[in-house]
């Protein structure tokens, strides 16, 4: 077929190589992170899936889909988007493994005003790095290309999560009761929550992305900012499977501490926590000193050092803390399940101690 229209259209900003280019540059990646069920590579205009061929009986599927927030700003200021990668599987795997679901495979959405194929493809290989770390497959994806939508620079990310759980074992949270113990998995760092609030006091505080870390002279403070979300799915998947009886969990994402544990407990039940159990991560008590944020500002906008909550029966909380601690986590025991009435369903106890500036 002759004539122009292929250069037409990349005269208009829409270059449809650099979209095939950036499809050959991360197969390698993509087939990398290829696990039992998968039934065809990247390419077509979709993907099948064999639960079956997977291990699975009778299997729910479970389903999530995130982004990464305005955490991508600061990886576009900086040009460091190695990490990104990571949080956007995280922060869709870390959303089914609270059910009991393991993640099976991963879409992601990628949009842009001008396609960068070393840039995208740095993004893209390090979505397949995550999905690879727990064993999830990157089945496909979309490139969108759209010239006069996006700065110079700019680009978006979603992701897109299916997991799988047999029937009858997936983690509800209604076999909570009081009495039960509240475990912290550690953060390792901000993760992708609350960066709006993040970029406005960096702003204010007159430090430079690229320059040292105020508390870690080591690191510039782009790199502790950028830090990925930790994923949670191998461990906590692994001690299901071994015998852990987990009754609920919570990923520590947007509302913080305050808003995401009370989706998990049952009604009339609440958490009273003792801030003196864990670790405030620096990086908070800096951005607490700077704006002067409250400890319920930190509490539902930040997960304050703590990614993930595990409640167990407290019979059995010191042997799951320590699986969870032999299989790399950092694990705190921080509070217990009590009665609760009213809207206060999470109280943090010793925090003008603990959380001070």
């Amino acid at each position: 077929m002759k004539g122009n229209a292929g250069e037409a259209y990349k005269q208009a900003g829409v270059d449809v190589d650099a979209g095939n280019a950036l499809v050959e540059a991360i197969k390698p990646a993509a087939a990398s992170s290829s696990r039992p069920g998968v039934m065809a590579g990247l390419g077509g205009f979709g993907a099948f899936f064999d639960p079956k061929a997977a291990g699975f009986k009778d299997p729910i599927l479970v389903a999530t889909t995130d982004g990464v927030g305005t955490k991508l700003k600061i990886a576009i200021d900086t040009g460091i988007h190695k990490g990104i990668g990571q949080d956007l599987v995280a922060m869709c795997v870390n959303d089914l493994v609270v059910q009991g679901a393991e993640p099976l495979f991963f879409l992601d959405y990628f949009a842009t005003g001008k396609l960068d194929v070393a840039h995208a493809a740095t993004v893209v290989n390090g979505i397949a790095a995550a999905c690879q770390a727990v064993g999830c497959a990157l089945i496909g994806g979309e490139t969108a290309e759209m010239p006069g939508m996006y700065a110079k620079g700019d680009y978006d990310l979603g992701g897109f999560a299916v997991g799988a759980v047999e029937r009858g074992q997936q983690i509800t949270g209604e076999t909570i009761k009081a009495g039960d113990v509240v475990l912290g998995l550690a953060s390792s760092g901000v993760h992708s929550n609350g960066y709006s609030l993040v970029r406005k006091i960096v702003a204010d505080s007159g430090v430079a992305l690229e320059a040292p870390c105020p508390w870690d002279s080591q690191r510039t403070l782009a790199d502790v900012l950028l830090e990925p979300t930790r994923l949670y799915v191998r461990p906590l998947i692994n001690a299901i499977k071994n015998g852990a009886t987990i009754k609920g969990m919570a990923h520590i994402t947007g509302g913080g501490l305050l808003e995401n544990i009370p989706r998990v407990l049952p009604k009339g039940l609440g958490v009273r926590l003792d801030a003196g159990k864990w670790r405030l991560l620096p990086v908070f008590q800096w951005m607490a000193k700077v704006a002067k944020l409250t400890a319920t500002d930190l509490a539902r906008t930040f997960n304050c050092g703590i990614g993930m909550v595990v409640i167990v029966n407290a019979a059995d909380a010191q042997t799951i803390a320590k699986t969870l601690t032999d299989m790399g986590e950092t694990v705190y025991a921080i509070g217990t399940v009590e009665a609760a009435s009213g809207d206060e369903r999470v109280i943090i106890d010793h925090c003008e101690t603990h959380w001070k500036n």
